[in-house]
């Protein structure tokens, strides 16, 4: 193996860009004084002109194109003429893993986004409520000796309730805390209260989809697994409009 072989076969590395920086170089200082080289790099820049450039490139680990060179030259048989393909291919695989973690990327931060935008909206629903809130009622509630309240802000006009409940501890087993509306007809079940932090449960509500009209809510404890269209349990709050 003389000096010029190490450039013929690190021809498709350097198209590739898969050399060491050091090596580029000398690759580089190398074709302004042979127009061989110079003319096969060429071929093979246009042979493999079809790989995907708009991908970053990914560095391979140092001493890769070496070791490369060294398994290949070891091999017998017509090794030479796959070797710009291989290396080529090999370039492409990285830049397609790079593209794919990027992808994955992309992807988690737009479900992140679309989880803030659905919180944030969320948020600015609630606050349109309570700011147009035209009538606001409070009651006591007591549940195993802790004290705490229902407080409802109603907006007359887009029909929806904001409605904070603190001081609960969490439900006894097997049995929820259930939110009713009150109508001239009857009882409306809606949800299920969530008692089991320290912090108030708060949440904003529709008007139930019935023809009578709302006059207020009550707070129940209720089996888990009921669900009777009228209370069945202790209730702990009544109020009315």
């Amino acid at each position: 193996m003389n000096a010029h072989d190490w450039y013929v076969e690190n021809r498709a590395g350097f198209v590739a860009r898969s050399l060491e920086a050091a090596e580029e170089r000398t690759f580089r200082d190398h074709l302004a004084r042979c127009a061989e080289c110079t003319a096969e790099v060429t071929r093979l820049e246009r042979d493999l002109a079809w790989l995907p450039m708009a991908l970053a490139p990914e560095a391979p680990p140092p001493g890769f194109a070496r070791r490369a060179a060294e398994q290949i030259q070891g091999r017998r048989g017509r090794w030479r003429q796959w070797v710009p393909y291989g290396l080529a291919a090999a370039g492409l695989l990285l830049a397609l893993g790079t593209g794919y973690r990027g992808g994955e990327e992309r992807q988690a931060l737009r479900a992140v986004l679309a989880d803030r935008e659905s919180r944030l909206l969320a948020l600015e629903d609630t606050l349109s409520v309570l700011r147009g809130a035209r009538q606001v009622v409070q009651t006591p509630i007591a549940m195993d000796g802790r004290h705490g309240g229902l407080l409802i802000f109603q907006d007359p006009a887009s029909h929806r309730w904001c409605v904070v409940v603190h001081g609960l501890p969490p439900a006894p087993a097997g049995n929820v805390y259930q939110f009713w509306f009150i109508t001239e007809s009857g009882m409306v079940r809606s949800v299920i209260v969530n008692a089991e932090t320290a912090r108030p449960a708060f949440f904003t509500l529709p008007m139930p989809p019935v023809r009578s009209p709302v006059m207020g809510a009550a707070l129940t404890v209720e089996p888990a697994l009921n669900r009777s269209p009228e209370p069945q349990g202790q209730q702990l709050a009544h109020v009315t409009f």
